[in-house]
């Protein structure tokens, strides 16, 4: 799974210092220290991947993979707190979970993002993957802030009805159902968070509402992408940075 591409390398964790590794810049990343780790019940069971810089060794990306034989499996996933997935229960492919996706918040390169979905490119098709899923988010909790991009996922972007989660956390912003406005789609790309913008450029599509995540200060959409269904296109580009 390791592989170089220009200034950086992507490995998965072999030893418990590099799963704290990843816990450390998870935290810096959604805390905003160092000073810790962000770390939960989830992790022992993943396989975590990380992205480094050559030069230095300096890890500048992480995520980890929860991965599921079928959907009959999907209530074991983190993002099965916060969504009723009992319709994804009949995907009977190979899935798998990504999560705890986080880029150095000093880094500003976009490349990082490119070497990441290389990593996670040539996971999906060394494992054989049929649906990629996880939680996507904006930062902060004020739904307002994001309403053309809300508007432009209500859209153009909602899960098929027979995939569709089900509202099952406390506190949701249903706007599929609530907003009534035209997207700005100018606005609405440039509120769209650059993970979430990938997902939808392979074809992927979200729930009918987000969660309102006070504890990690976000609201997440449950996101997923079936492998399938990528355009050509955008397959040939993944897998020329995953090559």
């Amino acid at each position: 799974m390791k592989f170089i591409k220009g200034r950086y390398r992507t490995r998965l964790a072999e030893t418990e210092a590099d799963v704290q590794a990843a816990q450390r810049l998870r935290h810096l990343a959604f805390h905003g220290t160092d000073e810790g780790l962000d770390a939960d019940g989830f992790d022992p069971v993943c396989v975590h991947m990380l992205v480094e810089e050559i030069r230095t060794g300096q890890l500048v990306c992480c995520f980890r993979f929860l991965p599921l034989p079928d959907g009959s499996q999907i209530g074991r996933s983190y993002s099965a707190q916060y969504y009723e997935l009992s319709a994804l229960e009949e995907f009977e492919g190979p899935m798998v979970e990504m999560g705890r996706f986080c880029i150095h918040p000093d880094l500003k390169d976009p490349d990082v993002l490119r070497v990441a979905w290389g990593a996670m490119t040539r996971y999906v098709d060394e494992t054989g993957v049929e649906l990629l899923f996880g939680c996507a988010s904006f930062q902060g909790t004020d739904a307002d802030s994001y309403l053309d991009a809300f508007a432009m996922l209500r859209d153009r972007h909602l899960a098929p009805k027979r995939w569709l989660p089900r509202v099952k956390a406390p506190t949701v912003f249903r706007f599929a159902s609530r907003l009534r406005r035209k997207p700005d789609m100018k606005q609405a790309m440039l509120r769209m968070p650059p993970l979430l913008k990938t997902y939808l450029m392979m074809g992927g599509w979200v729930s009918d509402h987000a969660v309102v995540d006070t504890q990690m200060n976000t609201l997440h959409v449950f996101t997923g992408v079936e492998i399938n269904a990528i355009p050509p296109g955008r397959k040939r580009l993944l897998r020329a940075v995953a090559g």
